[in-house]
């Protein structure tokens, strides 16, 4: 069992940047892929993220490649999305997740935290 908090979301400006935390706890945490992703009003859930148990490799979404980035501190059990040169269209509830295997992470994780609002205004 994997336990998920996001935190860092809030109110910017369009360009602005933010950083989300998401502590991990439980006794698979530090072994496990994680990723982010991000449901805006009305739309579905998406993802934008990911990142393997060691940090060796991620993996973004087109709609954010070069504004966001994924890092992890697997001393702290914490994963990290740096973003920046905001849009009024990030405006969403940022959700982190976990899951053993990083393809599935990406698509269909088996843990998720209760999000964080991400609100840029313009």
């Amino acid at each position: 069992q994997v336990q998920l908090v996001e935190s860092g979301g809030g109110l910017v400006q369009a360009g602005g940047s933010l950083r989300l935390s998401c502590a991990a706890s439980g006794r698979t945490s530090s072994s496990a892929a994680m990723g982010w992703f991000r449901q805006a009003p009305g739309k579905e859930r998406e993802f934008v993220a990911a990142i393997t148990w060691n940090g060796a490799r991620t993996y973004s979404a087109d709609s954010v490649k070069g504004r966001f980035t994924i890092s992890r501190d697997n001393a702290q059990n914490t994963v990290y999305l740096q973003m920046n040169s905001l849009k009024p269209e990030d405006t969403a509830v940022y959700f982190c997740a976990a899951d053993p295997i990083f393809a599935t992470v990406r698509v269909r994780p088996t843990y998720w935290g209760q999000g964080t609002q991400v609100t840029v205004s313009s």
